[in-house]
């Protein structure tokens, strides 16, 4: 049986292999995943329809194929292979990754990643029978390729049972445990680059690299960059931050006060919000934000919908959302569609000033970066203030320094204006 390329999204027309979990003379069941494929939208899964073994790998990984290719091909067990079992699968494949992309996009209680015992990665079979069933996946211990949970290892769970799930102060723990690992992997992984050697560019670091180049070639930059005194937002962030995480579960970051000024900010000025479009510039009705996540060498632009419709609390719901399953590599296709502005937080970084590349094709994006304090004049007096630089690129096309001007002269003064007094997070 022929296993191809699946169509990852409405407009994606090719994919690279990042990497095989399956090699020839493998054994697989049903739902194990075959490869890993990166397109422009997102990091998927391939997986299989079928139990069967692996007789052939025809796309090497890091070769980029159309969709509908023949990647490689596998022996179905007690079935020939055949044109209309070759369509099938790759239909059937499609139609798992849209599965797995509804079920993805849905918060899921009881299914949080445990590095000790998981990588976090789940199909939609596994999804499902865990929810079914009560299974908290966290709790499930891996026995697939990388670590991930198979078929047979939920099934297993489900006659056996699992563990409890851990205690906050357990959880706690993990979280530790996953973060010092990924440090100790990054870590070797830097010293592993010595001087004088050359390092192949694999899939994502390649298309990252493409869209940058698209960007920068074909978009003529301009930047500018205004000063923010924070002080007031500083004070309200940390008087409803514990309540905030002690209610939400989650925390209120800054991140999410920048997002809401801005979103007001391009209702206000809807030219940022828009796309060159050759002979017109298309001012978009929704206000969907992107925002970078990184993970590794991997990079994520995934989309807050209609942002100005969102409180505060709302807005750090989705960050928090957005961010861990980025980290985690499960955000979909669906999550990374429809961004209309850009706002990167660059501060989480220690940057203080920097200019970002326009994801295209919007019009702009908006670096936010570190608040530090700095002695500054406040009414002929020197005071020590919370400061943020915000550093905008604009598509010089579409926007000129005024209405990039008035854009950010209004979220400066949104920011300075978020008061305890005035401000409302829900």
């Amino acid at each position: 049986m022929d296993v191809k390329m699946p169509k990852l999204g409405e407009s994606v027309h090719e994919g690279t292999i990042e990497q095989w979990l399956v090699k020839p003379g493998d054994t697989i069941e049903e739902y194990d995943a075959l490869c890993e494929v990166i397109t422009d939208k997102v990091t998927a899964e391939v997986p299989s329809i079928y139990n069967g073994t692996i007789k052939e790998i025809v796309v090497e990984a890091g070769e980029t194929v159309d969709v509908g290719t023949v990647i490689c091909r596998m022996e179905v067990d007690g079935e020939a292979s055949d044109d209309n079992s070759t369509e099938d699968q790759s239909n059937q494949q499609e139609r798992t990754h849209q599965s797995d992309d509804d079920q993805s996009s849905k918060p899921a209680n009881n299914m949080n990643e445990n590095a000790k015992l998981n990588n976090g990665q789940y199909s939609p079979v596994v999804f499902k029978l865990a929810s079914e069933n009560g299974i908290n996946l966290e709790n499930v211990k891996g026995t697939g390729n990388l670590g991930r949970v198979t078929k047979k290892d939920i099934l297993n769970a489900i006659e056996n049972g699992v563990s409890d799930v851990a205690s906050p102060s357990q959880q706690d723990d993990a979280t530790m445990t996953e973060v010092t690992d990924h440090k100790q992997q990054h870590d070797t992984n830097e010293s592993a680059s010595t001087p004088g050697e050359s390092i192949p560019v694999n899939g994502v670091r390649r298309a990252i690299a493409n869209k940058m180049v698209q960007s920068v070639n074909e978009i003529p930059h301009a930047w500018m960059m205004v000063e923010v005194d924070a002080t007031d937002l500083v004070k309200t962030r940390q008087h409803h931050k514990g309540s905030f995480k002690q209610t939400e579960g989650y925390n209120l970051t800054f991140f999410a006060f920048f997002v809401k000024a801005v979103a007001e900010g391009l209702k206000k000025y809807p030219m940022l919000n828009s796309t060159w479009a050759n002979d017109e510039i298309k001012i978009h009705k929704d206000i969907n934000v992107s925002i970078a996540v990184a993970s590794e060498d991997k990079l994520y632009v995934p989309v807050i919908k209609n942002a100005d419709d969102k409180s505060i609390k709302g807005i750090a719901k989705e960050i928090n959302d957005l961010a861990t399953r980025g980290r985690k590599h499960q955000l979909t296709s669906q999550d990374m569609q429809g961004g209309t502005f850009t706002v990167n937080n660059t501060g989480s970084f220690g940057s203080v000033s920097s200019m970002g590349i326009i994801n295209y094709p919007q019009a702009a994006i908006l670096q936010v970066e570190s608040i530090v304090k700095r002695p500054v004049v406040v009414n002929d007096m020197i005071g020590i203030r919370d400061m943020v630089n915000l550093s905008l690129s604009i598509d010089h096309r579409i926007l000129d320094g005024l209405m990039a001007g008035e854009f950010l002269k209004f979220v400066k003064e949104r920011l300075q204006s978020m008061t305890i007094e005035n401000t409302s997070i829900y």
